[in-house]
């Protein structure tokens, strides 16, 4: 278990004994408040395979509340202000964070147009759909990374969008590769680094860049590369997620007679 999520169930716990330090000793060793022990009993009983130290009152006080930012869940204590960026998990293991996360994106995906994406790929072949930027080297690793699977036989049917407000020349870049009369041929030659001298520019190049950059806003997509595998967001290019998903398209495909 991360310690993120550690830190969120810690301050579940404790978010409705947030009188601990009224109730704690002023003098000595300030032992744990019979909440507190309480408290730290019920840990341990629930996630029995936690190991832990320093137990002791959080910082957060009154109840939490979940909020979903950008694709990402945080939590909300309004009472002492603060904000957590954490996984929580349910004394069975399951990732209630990530449940709620996915559902989040789920709802979000309806508002996507297919139509108007960098389609790359075979059209039979598992849907991705990818914002990427142009000068991210995440992204390019990416990039490196589906030629590689590929190669191997694993295609994916791409439909990328744009994330063009971040670096200087992300939209200029965008706006080339969306301009190219070949548009999958100067994607590749843009993220292998073989960017030209003089980047086309055109009406039609301009309008996608910023009707990728308003799905971009709707979506709420903050970094990149960020990827829909299906129903699943996953942000950054974590490839053990990734190689799961393909592994379980692979499963899904019946062999020709």
């Amino acid at each position: 278990m991360q310690s993120a999520g550690k830190i969120a169930l810690a301050a579940a716990l404790l978010a409705s004994t947030s009188a601990f330090a009224q109730d704690m000793e002023t003098d000595g060793e300030q032992p744990l408040a019979t909440a507190a022990r309480e408290a730290q009993q019920a840990l341990r009983q629930t996630f029995t395979n936690l190991r832990f130290e320093d137990f002791g009152p959080a910082p957060v006080k009154g109840p939490l509340y979940q909020a979903n930012a950008g694709g990402r869940m945080l939590y909300f204590a309004p009472e002492s202000g603060h904000l957590l960026f954490a996984a929580v998990y349910d004394r069975n293991g399951v990732n209630v964070t990530a449940l709620a996360q996915d559902a989040g994106a789920r709802k979000r995906l309806k508002s996507i147009d297919p139509a108007s994406a960098l389609a790359i790929g075979p059209v039979d072949a598992p849907q991705v759909i990818e914002f990427t930027d142009p000068e991210c080297p995440y992204c390019q690793a990416l990039d490196r990374y589906w030629s590689t699977k590929a190669a191997e036989g694993k295609h994916v049917r791409r439909l990328i969008f744009f994330v063009s407000g971040v670096h200087a020349q992300a939209a200029a870049k965008a706006e080339h590769i969306l301009c190219a009369e070949d548009r999958a041929a100067a994607y590749e030659a843009i993220y292998s680094g073989n960017t030209p001298r003089t980047l086309i520019k055109c009406a039609d190049g301009a309008r996608d860049v910023a009707v990728h950059g308003e799905t971009v806003r709707r979506l709420g997509v903050s970094g990149t590369p960020t990827l829909f595998l299906g129903e699943k967001m996953i942000s950054g290019f974590q490839q053990a997620e990734i190689e799961a998903w393909l592994e379980e398209q692979s499963t899904k495909i019946k062999p020709s007679p």
